[in-house]
């Protein structure tokens, strides 16, 4: 059986769809309102949000701008207030989105508002979705899981870097299908394209994506721990929700 074979639903029975977004340029090509959505953005905002909401933290709040972020302090809510523009700590703030700064230490009990670049861009493009919930390598299988039980369309949105394709998010919705194989949900080019890069991929997750750009840029910045910390599989299982404006931890 071919790869693509394997990707393709029985004649009957379940006839969800699981898709593929290339990028968020593309989210108004779908009518997100059909879908549960799968935000991923692997360097860095997702797997940060997962470790954290994994470590107790109350709730994530994330948001668009930096302006918007800043607000909360202005309100007077005692919040931990994140900011990532680029790669870097937007100056002023508490932290940016490096895994190491969600820490049981420093978020258990805490509510943090986040804007990153890429990640929390793809999640208010989405807002409409049906449900929205967040990936990462740390927490894949506690997220098939659950999809697993879903009786819903399916989209993986990737959150690219800039509205751009980007290797790192595409790989990691490549290893979404694939643990979703063997499931009657429907595939469309984009999450073949997915595995295919995945099969390409999966057995050296860090020697592969060394090449993406992202991770160039994460190098240049001298945290090249947060690339290999990105990377770790399973070592979490929360899965991150969106109830409301707020991220919180799934109830299963």
């Amino acid at each position: 059986m071919t790869q693509t074979e394997n990707l393709t639903p029985a004649s009957t029975g379940r006839s969800a769809r699981l898709e593929v977004c290339l990028t968020p340029a593309l989210i108004p090509l779908y009518n997100v309102e059909e879908y549960i959505v799968v935000i991923i953005d692997i360097f860095r905002a997702t797997t940060s949000i997962c470790y954290g909401i994994e470590n107790g933290a109350e709730a994530i709040i994330p948001v668009s701008q930096v302006e918007e972020c800043a607000a909360y302090r202005e309100k007077g809510f005692d919040y931990l207030l994140a900011a990532e523009r680029n790669g870097e700590v937007v100056s002023g703030f508490d932290f940016g989105n490096s895994p190491f700064s969600y820490t049981k230490e420093k978020v258990a009990g805490k509510t943090v508002v986040l804007t990153t670049t890429n990640g929390t861009h793809a999640l208010h493009l989405s807002l409409k979705a049906k449900k929205i919930v967040l990936g990462s390598f740390l927490n894949i299988t506690a997220l098939c899981n659950w999809l697993k039980t879903q009786n819903d369309n399916i989209l993986l949105v990737c959150a690219g870097w800039k509205n751009n394709f980007n290797l790192e998010d595409t790989l990691f919705a490549g290893a979404v299908v694939e643990q979703l194989k063997g499931t009657t949900l429907r595939t469309d080019d984009p999450a073949i394209a997915a595995n295919d890069l995945f099969q390409l991929a999966k057995d050296d997750l860090d020697g592969y994506l060394k090449k993406t750009s992202h991770s160039e840029r994460l190098k240049q910045l001298g945290i090249e721990a947060d690339i290999a910390f990105c990377l770790n599989v399973d070592t979490t299982t929360a899965i991150p929700i969106l109830d409301g404006e707020k991220l919180v931890k799934l109830v299963v």
